[in-house]
């Protein structure tokens, strides 16, 4: 992931606000970091697990597959919203990108607050469990330049057919309309509100 440019804040103070949160998910505080691809969610996840101290990532990349880029949220419910649900460390497969198949496990412990990271993270299915949901603000076809420029022309069919994916996707389950914040993509700056649209979640 290529960090943004600019001089994003401190989070110190938004950790300080979701470990204040209520628990969402048994025990845990679950919040979800969404966006378009591209768009600074692995960065920004990262920088906001090592204010909360080292909180576990739980990056959606791992449980997408070529076959299914958002058919994961059977496997993300029963390999770790489940067992996080139960006070459990998660164990979940790790989906290889180059293999084409699954391969190795990954752990995620019940902490206080855990980061779930990736394209569709605050769909419609995983809201409930959600004592959180944060938008990455970059436009798609901005988000999808970055990608491509990081990952090279050889993937460049892949991000033709992701695009594709990801439109249909936002178009029947959006989750920009239902974040509590927004980062912008570019700076890493904190919006708390954007357009004057309501930041409300069922």
């Amino acid at each position: 992931m290529v960090d943004p440019p600019g001089l994003p804040e401190p989070l110190d103070e938004l950790a300080a606000e979701y470990r204040a949160l209520p628990p969402s998910l048994g025990p845990v505080r679950l919040v979800a970091v969404d966006g378009h691809a591209g768009s600074g969610k692995t960065t920004f996840a990262g920088r906001l697990a090592a204010a909360l101290g080292g909180a576990p990532v739980v990056h959606l990349d791992d449980l997408a597959t070529h076959e299914e880029p958002f058919g994961w949220v059977g496997r993300l419910r029963r390999q770790v919203l489940e067992p996080l649900a139960a006070g459990r460390t998660a164990e979940y497969r790790v989906y290889d990108w180059t293999l084409r198949r699954f391969a190795g496990v990954r752990r995620a412990p019940a902490a206080p607050v855990v980061l779930v990271e990736g394209v569709g993270a605050g769909r419609r299915a995983l809201r409930p469990a959600l004592a959180a949901l944060v938008w990455m603000e970059l436009e798609a076809k901005a988000a999808r330049a970055r990608g491509e420029l990081r990952d090279g022309p050889d993937l460049a069919e892949f991000w033709a057919g992701w695009a594709r994916a990801e439109h249909a996707h936002f178009a029947g389950d959006p989750s920009r309309p239902y974040a509590d914040l927004r980062v912008d993509g570019v700076t890493g700056r904190i919006v708390r509100s954007t357009l004057g649209e309501p930041a409300t979640r069922p």
